[in-house]
């Protein structure tokens, strides 16, 4: 979308009567803009001026808003007096949603390239983690998760073998495949940590030399109890910032 598209639809989402101050409503208003993909992950928004002169509101008013959603993460100041929407990703790690909710839930396509989708007995590690016997199957899947095609992270998610029959049913999102069988997991237990990227990852993430992981591990429950999900997953740590709230 073109600036004068962009600023078109600045326009609109600022007409109307609302009792916001109006750099809180410009704020809303480019967000709505980067959540509908109207402006996309790296894009150059419109200048100060640029805005000022379009929708016809003062300066102080545009820099505040800007200023908000830079201190939000959302946009980001670059050399030459541009500003860009940022490529960074965040995930907030006080629900439980997966990769595809992440993305769409930032205007974002999610997507998936297989690169394995097996039936095997489980590793020591998947025992314990999943509790269950050497004597049982798992499914494993590996995928390279993707935004908008930019690749994002790998995921390696392992599921005893009586929650997923056929490994080749799942499509791109695990989480609608449990939803559509009732084995949608309602909790989970997760853990992070940073670890340096082996040649094979920076290759299928395209990331630099020396790259770092933030590497999520996650333990799933049904309401029941039971384990239905271990998952490792390999966010690239140039992109993906991790946010937790807290409250006292």
């Amino acid at each position: 979308m073109g600036d004068q598209a962009i600023l078109d639809f600045l326009a609109r989402q600022l007409s109307g009567e609302s009792g916001e101050p109006l750099y809180r409503r410009l704020e809303d208003a480019i967000k709505e803009a980067i959540g509908a993909s109207h402006l996309k992950r790296s894009a150059v928004i419109p200048s100060e001026r640029t805005l000022c002169d379009a929708l016809g509101i003062s300066r102080v008013t545009v820099r505040k808003a800007i200023d908000g959603l830079v201190s939000d993460g959302l946009l980001d100041r670059r050399q030459g007096a541009k500003t860009v929407v940022s490529s960074r990703l965040e995930k907030s790690l006080a629900t439980m949603t997966s990769f595809s909710e992440d993305m769409r839930s930032r205007g974002l396509e999610p997507g998936c390239v297989w690169i394995s989708r097996e039936i095997s007995r489980p590793s020591p590690a998947e025992m314990m983690a999943l509790g269950i016997s050497a004597s049982e199957k798992v499914v494993r899947l590996r995928r390279l998760r993707t935004a908008d095609d930019t690749p994002i992270a790998i995921e390696i998610a392992t599921l005893p073998a009586r929650f997923v029959p056929d490994p080749q049913a799942v499509g791109e999102s695990l989480y609608e495949y449990l939803e559509a069988t009732g084995a949608l997991p309602v909790r989970a237990l997760q853990r992070m940590q940073a670890k340096p990227a082996t040649d094979e990852e920076r290759q299928l993430l395209a990331t630099p030399e020396d790259a770092s992981l933030l590497v999520m591990e996650r333990r799933c429950f049904l309401a029941d109890g039971q384990i239905v999900e271990f998952t490792q997953t390999k966010y690239r740590g140039d992109v993906y910032d991790f946010v937790i709230e807290l409250m006292r």
